[in-house]
């Protein structure tokens, strides 16, 4: 599979400024390929060492903090010799292990020419938490589950792709590209981006191994509520997450705590929420006020959203059959388009590498969907899961914020087009949300 994430790496390898690196995502991500694969390729060998599977590694990193000392011993519990500049070392799930996440400053310092990566599926965990962290010595970079675009070439459409590239004005899509475009689209509602579903599906062509594969990964998120939290939590984790279909299948879409929990407080619940948030499992959106420059200004801490970290595992944690691929638009349109709401959100925070912000009103009620700041502009998002565009709270925001609305932008299944200052971006093309409105 191809991963656009390996030309970062790449670039981290080649740069002059080079520090140790944090690759941080959620569990089954691919995080442990990418890096094999990286290093199998850009590298003479590579250095594994894996802090869950082998808890022995730790304590190497106990005994000294002196990273020329800490090297020959790596050397030979790893059976080779660990190379300046030509060996990649990785630490995966350097969570487990704080002396090493904490021996990351020394490598930056005192020994540089090595190039080391550490990764882990709970890393956000343990950067939440007050270990000595090596603040300002080392680089980071998320993975997220694939794109659709990353889809598509897995699935041997790099046609499909290589025409959304050459995509240089806001004109209609063709017929002959839009049609496919938007069946491949239903198709990678049902997958999800995670790497092995899809390698699954590519393999077998079975829906019944995509079921599975995805019950498995959701049972792995599940057994880390036990593994990794105090006993009083894990009922309050998981009560919160399975609610989540039921928190997006409502039209008001904000978070409530008596959904998870009849009569339940944020005070109660809170930390639970937040481990979530920093496993990367889940994204938590929230709300402005007024859209106005910097957006994180004007945040509303007490009205937020939660959405998945992948579409496929949204549609299978809420039971959602596959069948709905086969009734026209039912798969997007499905609970309110929390599935079209959840796509387009982790297609466009890789673009922004950061979260976006949502916008509402109470009374009368309005709200749009996302709200981003790119560079120096301010850009409301619509989310419609089908055709049918009409958006009276894409109006109401441009008449109450028209001096900060130079544009507007709608995703749905209409073709491209730029009508006054909305730009319509079919949904297929989320991935392309920066190139586009570059493009206007």
């Amino acid at each position: 599979m191809e991963r656009f994430a390996i030309k970062d790496l790449i670039a981290w390898k080649n740069s002059s400024f080079r520090k140790p690196l944090l690759l941080k995502g959620v569990r089954q991500v691919g995080k442990t390929w990418l890096l094999k694969e990286f290093g199998r390729c850009y590298y003479q060998n590579i250095a594994y060492f894996n802090f869950d599977e082998s808890p022995e590694y730790k304590g190497y990193f106990t005994v000294t903090k002196d990273v020329k000392r800490i090297i020959p011993i790596l050397s030979m519990a790893g059976g080779q010799e660990i190379l300046p500049e030509k060996t990649l070392i990785i630490f995966d799930e350097i969570q487990e292990c704080p002396e090493a996440l904490n021996s990351l400053k020394y490598f930056c310092e005192n020994a540089p020419e090595y190039h080391i990566i550490g990764a882990g599926s709970l890393l956000g965990i343990a950067l939440a938490k007050p270990y000595s962290f090596p603040v300002g010595k080392v680089d980071f970079l998320t993975l997220y589950p694939m794109t659709f675009q990353e889809f598509l070439l897995a699935m041997g459409n790099k046609n499909l792709v290589d025409y959304l590239n050459q995509i240089d004005k806001i004109e209609p899509i063709p017929e002959i590209f839009f049609n496919p475009l938007s069946e491949k689209l239903k198709m990678y509602f049902i997958t999800g981006g995670m790497p092995e579903v899809i390698d699954n599906w590519i393999k077998t062509q079975s829906v019944d191994m995509v079921q599975s594969t995805l019950q498995s990964i959701i049972n792995s998120y599940e057994s880390d509520f036990i593994k990794h939290i105090e006993d009083k939590e894990h009922p309050k984790i998981t009560r919160i997450w399975r609610s989540l279909p039921s928190q997006l299948a409502r039209e008001n879409k904000k978070f409530l705590y008596n959904v998870v929990k009849e009569g339940a407080r944020a005070r109660e619940y809170e930390d639970a929420l937040e481990w979530l948030v920093n496993a990367a499992m889940v994204y938590k959106i929230s709300r402005i006020n007024s859209p106005k420059l910097p957006l994180s200004a004007y945040e509303d801490l007490s009205a937020f959203k939660i959405y998945l970290s992948d579409v496929g595992i949204l549609r299978r944690l809420s039971k959602l059959a596959p069948s709905a691929f086969r009734e026209e638009n039912r798969l997007f349109t499905e609970f309110k388009g929390a599935l079209t709401e959840n796509f387009i959100l982790q297609s466009i925070i890789p673009q922004l590498d950061s979260l976006p912000y949502y916008w509402s009103q109470i009374n009368p009620s309005y709200e749009v969907d996302f709200i981003v700041q790119y560079e120096n502009d301010i850009i409301p998002i619509e989310v419609k899961a089908d055709t049918n565009i009409k958006s009276r709270s894409l109006k109401k925001y441009a008449e109450l914020f028209k001096s900060q609305t130079k544009l507007r932008v709608r995703f749905s299944m209409n073709n491209l087009k730029l009508d006054d200052d909305v730009l319509n971006i079919p949904l297929f093309m989320a991935d392309q949300l920066l190139k586009l409105v570059n493009l206007c």
